[in-house]
């Protein structure tokens, strides 16, 4: 493997916490409000409330009664930054319309779970999807739609060069996330050494540069992979998604576990005419869309294809 020196960014660190951390179960402490003494801002269970509604309203995740410690360790360090007194009055700083704010309380709440060719199934199975439609099309276009520090997108890419045998592939890959710190990270591609450690030594030397000297320890995707993925802030949530194209493969994985059944089904409900009319959508392991057979079915392991989008392959994207 090619090995460098040179200035690589110092916030090199990659998350390796759970993505939607704020959806999942957890045990329930003593109430904040009781707590109050033991913490630096003042934090009550109206506070927690406020906050549980906002990041639904915001970003769609379920916050459960059982994180009011998380989300003041989460945000403790806005409060300091912000140089607030209070819970309260950091929550009515970010419902005052302040967007800068707003998307650091988001970037926040949410962290990242992720690893290269996670659910490993899922790659092959991509790869021969796309060889079935490159005949009829040349050029395909894949979308990871919560891709987080990159190591989703940047798998994508390892897995359309292997398949096609070039840095120069007919496939297109977006990427996506709401944290932009996350993407930040994405778009930078230094990872820990420890997080390729299960790849293969011919991966290895294909698609990354070993650091040395003060960068010894971290791996660099090369320019040539990351030239294949574009990275965009896009919150799933949002009214309108500035995406021009309908994709071939949309992957959404471990992510919609964090939303409530209404909020999955308004966002599945935007997938379908973003797909091909052969397109598949690849979901998380725990994921199921039982509630979504009219516009969903299952195709394969945690694999879907649209119900009737071939029927109506004209309709616009919303």
């Amino acid at each position: 493997m090619n090995m460098i020196q040179g200035q690589w960014p110092a916030a090199a660190t990659v998350a390796a916490t759970g993505r939607g951390d704020a959806g999942g179960a957890g045990r329930r402490g003593s109430s904040p409000q009781g707590a109050t003494g033991l913490h630096q801002f003042r934090y009550t269970d109206n506070d927690f409330e406020r906050i549980r509604e906002l990041i639904h309203r915001c970003a769609g995740i379920s916050l459960n009664p059982g994180k009011q410690h998380m989300v003041y360790s989460r945000l403790a360090r806005r409060l300091r930054v912000r140089r607030v007194p209070s819970f309260a009055d950091y929550i009515d700083l970010v419902e005052r319309g302040d967007q800068a704010e707003m998307e650091e309380f988001i970037n926040a709440l949410t962290t990242n779970l992720t690893a290269f060719f996670r659910e490993p199934h899922h790659f092959p199975l991509l790869a021969r999807h796309l060889d079935r439609l490159v005949s009829h099309r040349r050029s395909l276009a894949v979308w990871s739609s919560a891709a987080s520090s990159g190591e989703e997108p940047y798998s994508l890419a390892m897995t359309v060069v292997e398949h096609f045998g070039s840095f120069n592939p007919p496939v297109k890959i977006y990427a996506s996330d709401i944290d932009t710190s996350a993407l930040d990270r994405a778009r930078r591609g230094v990872y820990a050494a420890e997080r390729v450690r299960d790849m293969s030594p011919s991966r290895m030397k294909r698609f990354f540069l070993r650091g040395e000297g003060k960068n010894a320890g971290y791996v660099r995707v090369k320019p040539e992979l990351q030239r294949l993925v574009t990275f965009e802030r896009l919150n799933l949530l949002d009214e309108q998604w500035p995406l021009a194209e309908r994709f071939d493969a949309i992957f959404c994985r471990n992510v919609m576990i964090y939303f409530d059944k209404t909020t999955q089904y308004q966002v599945l409900k935007r997938f379908v005419p973003r797909l091909q009319p052969e397109g598949l959508l690849f979901a998380g392991h725990s994921e199921s869309f039982h509630q979504a057979t009219d516009l969903f079915r299952l195709c394969g392991k945690t694999v879907y294809s649209p119900v009737g989008i071939a029927r109506d392959g004209n309709r616009e994207a919303p």
